[in-house]
């Protein structure tokens, strides 16, 4: 019997976020299955350990200037042809698309299973996943997904960057895919100044390359902190992803990072300053951080200047402790 598995949110975050429903259809049928997944997912990157997944197939996409091989009305068609060849005998559709429907059938797959059709509107990400995995394979599904790394990469990523015991290494993701979850620097390195005078620490910077988020990383590396920092954003996602797994604790913007980090079993505070409080809370590793004076948070809250790093600090004690 072969499986595929359809997850076409576009984010690493959605991705990890689908993790479990993935593996639980697979741990049902007793074998790996493969995905079709976006390349802006990274899935290729990650989860190459992940032993409930057998072949990743990226749905190619385009953009605003060029499309791409599986866009439109012949993408489609693209798309049913290159599911043809793999000849699989089950679908499951992550989403209430009726393209995806079609696709599934054209490609001759007889035994499709897909949310409810055009059912997308205020659809809860996780809670739709959990109700569809149940209706399906009658299996409660708990949203704690995990992502593995191997050990002899952790343990020459321990090496190669030093990572001592002695120390808290904290990884601090202050990246973020947009501006308005980009929390600014003056609050890390408040943040960095109170803990400091507490513990002896190393701190992991995780950003990507966007202007932005490199005028937030220099304005970190410029400080007196500078020679207990090492900058990530040299490194790709598979470098990344050991040098995570040694950390003690994590503080991390709602951002990959904060996905990544968790999944990797590391306790995650998450700042969550744009978007709704369920990308950072939905693992028992996360601890989401909300702005001052909110008693939740959601999309447009624009509260990247309100998180209080004496908060931060004060859940990364407990944690510790």
């Amino acid at each position: 019997m072969k499986i595929l598995v359809v997850q076409n949110r576009m984010g690493i975050g959605d991705m990890v976020i689908f993790l479990p429903f993935i593996e639980a259809i697979s741990k049902n049928f007793g074998i790996p299955v493969s995905i079709l997944v976006k390349e802006n997912s990274k899935a290729i990157q990650f989860l190459k350990d992940n032993k409930a997944i057998n072949e990743m197939i990226i749905l190619d996409r385009g953009n605003k200037i060029k499309n791409g091989r599986h866009d439109g009305i012949i993408g489609s068609y693209n798309l049913a042809k290159d599911l043809r060849k793999h000849s699989f005998d089950k679908i499951f559709i992550f989403n209430s698309s009726l393209r995806f429907n079609l696709i599934a059938k054209i490609s001759g797959i007889k035994s499709i299973h897909q949310y409810p059709l055009f059912n997308k509107k205020n659809q809860h990400i996780i809670d739709a996943a959990k109700d569809f995995i149940k209706k399906e394979l009658n299996i409660r599904t708990e949203s704690n997904p995990q992502i593995f790394v191997n050990d002899q990469l952790v343990q020459n990523s321990k090496l190669k960057y030093q990572i001592n015991n002695d120390e808290i290494n904290i990884l601090l993701g202050i990246g973020g895919s947009g501006p308005t979850k980009r929390i600014p620097s003056k609050i890390f390195i408040n943040f960095m100044k109170l803990v400091t005078q507490k513990h002896k620490c190393r701190f992991f910077l995780a950003t990507g390359k966007d202007n932005e988020e490199q005028k937030i990383l220099h304005e970190i590396l410029e400080t007196k902190y500078k020679n207990i920092c090492l900058a990530l954003d040299d490194l790709n996602l598979g470098e990344i992803l050991p040098v995570i797994k040694n950390c003690d604790i994590s503080i991390c913007n709602d951002s990959s990072f904060s996905h990544l980090s968790s999944g990797l079993g590391v306790k995650t505070i998450v700042l969550m300053a744009d978007t709704p409080l369920l990308y950072g809370s939905y693992s028992p590793k996360m601890y989401p951080i909300i702005p001052d004076g909110q008693d939740t948070v959601t999309h447009n809250s624009l509260g990247k200047e309100r998180i209080n790093p004496n908060k931060i600090f004060e859940q990364f004690n407990k944690i510790l402790n």
